[in-house]
């Protein structure tokens, strides 16, 4: 990439990519931008911008840095560039399980949350192709834009960037039955071929399991950690030490692990039942040789805000600790 003169960025952060209300600054469509003897230069990608568009962006380009002082004439060139060679992601997390069921996809969402709570640009790439469920949670329908040039994701309403497969079909109903090689395919696709742009922390939800998919976002995306999430049941240490084991072959660091549906807090007298059993969580962060990162009580009100699609809504005190954990854990340290 160019020299970029950092008063043009800031004039071009004005600018919004048509289909995402997020401007070229966050979309990193700015290849580059200087000012020589008065006359400003710059080049923009056009990636997922379609073509009865490319007058309209380039004259509000110009209309926003021609009201930089010195600026005697603009000139906006667009070039086509890949997706992948445009996104510029600080930190990849992936939240997986060995089984289904136990809450992926509500731990991803959670964190997602928190970082966007906490300032960060944060997008959600939901690989659980057979089973998406991040949308519903996030109350989104409408269909993701673009062109052959890229994909735009779908922004949540505090801003969180949503990809899944759930928002490509014609209803959210409509069943995905694929083999292994094609879901292995859809997921690069989101990863290689959707514009992310700038984010701080990119969360993929895996899907269960140790299969094909799982095993695509590990081999093909350089994920900085993984997150492992398990129920409190008998079976739990062993599923638990597959997932783990995964990760590791893939040289792939596990972050931590993470007890859902932990217990239920009783309305009357505030005492914590155990309705699945006694928790698991510090045997199994023994098991997975990485800390206890939370312990997420069942929340009638939580499975309220998912239903309703407004889970940026929630927030609890298991949650915030939840996530000061994990960011400790990416930092390297221990609570």
């Amino acid at each position: 990439m160019s020299q970029i003169d950092a008063k043009l960025q800031k004039a071009l952060s004005k600018v919004l990519v048509p289909g995402i209300m997020r401007s070229l600054v966050q979309m990193n469509l700015i290849r580059s931008a200087e000012v020589i003897e008065g006359k400003a230069e710059v080049t923009l990608a056009s990636t997922t911008v379609a073509a009865q568009h490319h007058k309209s962006l380039k004259e509000q380009a110009a209309a926003a840095i021609s009201e930089l002082p010195g600026v005697k004439g603009v000139i906006v060139d667009l070039v086509a560039v890949k997706p992948k060679e445009l996104n510029q992601i600080d930190r990849i997390i992936a939240i997986m399980s060995g089984k289904g069921g136990v809450g992926k996809s509500l731990v991803a969402s959670l964190l997602a949350t928190s970082f966007a709570r906490d300032g960060k640009e944060v997008g959600i790439l939901d690989a659980d192709i057979t089973g998406p469920s991040i949308p519903k949670m996030f109350g989104l329908n409408a269909r993701p834009v673009g062109d052959e040039t890229g994909i735009l994701p779908i922004l949540s309403r505090s801003g969180i960037e949503v990809m899944s497969m759930n928002l490509l079909l014609p209803s959210e109903d409509e069943a995905v039955i694929w083999r292994g090689p094609l879901m292995s395919k859809a997921i690069t696709q989101f990863w290689e071929e959707v514009l992310w742009g700038r984010l701080d922390y990119l969360i993929i939800d895996l899907p269960p399991g140790t299969g094909d998919a799982p095993l695509t976002v590990l081999q093909a995306i350089p994920i900085t950690g993984v997150i492992d999430v398990f129920t409190p049941q008998e079976l739990t240490e062993m599923i638990v030490r597959k997932a783990v084991r995964m990760a590791q072959k893939m040289n792939v660091r596990v972050l931590g692990v993470v007890e859902n549906m932990s217990y239920l807090v009783l309305p009357e007298t505030g005492k914590k039942l155990e309705v699945f059993g006694r928790s698991k969580g510090e045997e199994m962060a023994k098991a997975s040789g990485a800390p206890l990162l939370g312990r997420l009580p069942i929340d009638p009100e939580l499975a309220r805000l998912c239903d309703e699609g407004e889970i940026e809504k929630y927030s609890s005190d298991a949650v915030s600790e939840l996530f000061a954990n994990v960011v400790a854990a990416l930092n390297g340290k221990t609570r």
